[in-house]
Formats: C-alpha cells, structure tokens, sequence
C-alpha cells in the first residue's frame, strides 16, 4: 500500500501500464496533448485502462485545451482525474468543475521563482491539488530538469502537491531529504525513450522510496 502518492507520466503502451500497476503505483498520467511525442488518444487511453485495479487513478494531461474537449476525452477514456499543465486560470478551472464535479483536477506550474508559488495558491478553491514542475522557457512539461528544490523547503500549501521535474530513481532520495510532497510525479526519469517506460526504473524507485519509509509493501 502506498502512502506518499506515486504518479508516472506518458504511459503510452498497455503492457507497460499492466506491469508499472502491478508494481504498486497507484497513479498512470496519459498525454492528451497532441504535439507531444507522447500523445495517445482515447481509445488508447481506454484500452490502458481496461482491466487495471480500480482503485489506480488515471489522469489525463492538458495544455490549454478548450473545457469540451478535455470532457469528451475523459467520457470517452473513462479518465479519473485531468491535469492541467497550461496558462489554465482559475475561472477555467472553476468552469471545468462545473462541467465535471467527480474528477479529479490536478493543476501544474512551472517553478520560476517564488512568484510561482504565489500564483498557485490563487487556485486554492477550484482544484483538487498541485504538481509543481521545472520551468524551461518554451515548453509546457517533460523537461527532464529538476526545480531548485530548495526553494520549496518554506513551502506550506493548503492542498495537496506533487513534486516533478527532472526525478529518478537516482536523485528521489536527494529530492526528498528536502523536501515533504504528498506525491511525486515521474516520466522521463524512468523512460528508455519519450513513451518507452523502464519498468525496472519505476521498480528501483518504488524500493527507493520503501527503503526511506514512504511507501509500504
């Protein structure tokens, strides 16, 4: 049973989604942004899905996509849960409540600065938690970078927060000496190739994190 949330993004092949839940992880991201290299559409999020506990969340990721597409996709995909890793302002986010009451919102921000962590506490009220990643001038998500993690040690949020950006099975136990997320989020830090998940990778960081009592057999 996990207790620190264990989130792993760009699920792209359904064997992979079968082995990474068998693993324990309790949280498979999906890529519903089109440009990315990790992109699949709903039916293939569908036929990932399909037959998994159900009791993983599944989370379907966003950028900047209009609030009828983001709910077509999740009927269509069966998603739990949508996170937005765009400029989403907090009228979009109250507006997508309104259209989905029983999903999940997770809300994403690139870590420039302090300013970063002052926006985000102005979506308090209309998401259901945080993922903070790194900031790269450009891209929306995937940078492979880590934050200045240091700079989250004074950080006490109202909502839940997942920690992303740039973590492995290599660094997680450095990442969290630091700092105290409720969850972590990883993509290419266990990937082979962008989609191509290592699932030894996510093995080594689930006993990483059972090693540092974060997590429970």
């Amino acid at each position: 049973m996990i207790t620190m949330r264990v989130k792993i993004c760009g699920i792209t092949q359904i064997k992979q989604a079968q082995a990474i839940a068998s693993l324990g992880v309790d949280t498979l991201g999906f890529i519903c942004f089109p440009p990315s290299r990790r992109y699949v559409n709903p039916a293939e999020i569908r036929d990932m899905i399909r037959g998994l506990p159900e009791s993983l969340k599944s989370i379907g990721v966003f950028v900047n996509a209009p609030v009828e597409v983001i709910k077509e996709t999740v009927g269509l995909s069966r998603l739990t849960g949508v996170q937005l890793h765009g400029e989403e302002s907090p009228e979009f986010c109250t507006s997508l409540r309104q259209v989905l009451p029983r999903v999940e919102i997770i809300k994403a921000f690139r870590v420039k600065n302090t300013n970063s962590l002052d926006e985000a506490i102005s979506y308090s009220h209309c998401v259901d938690s945080w993922l903070l990643d790194a900031y790269e001038p450009g891209l929306n998500g995937g940078t492979g970078k880590t934050l200045a993690w240091q700079d989250l040690q004074s950080f006490i949020p109202p909502l839940p927060w997942l920690l992303a950006g740039g973590l492995t099975p290599e660094n997680i136990l450095l990442a969290l000496s630091q700092v105290q997320p409720d969850g972590i989020d990883l993509s290419s830090g266990v990937e082979r190739s962008p989609g191509d998940k290592d699932v030894a990778g996510v093995a080594r960081l689930l006993e990483q994190l059972r090693d540092l009592g974060k997590i429970r057999s």
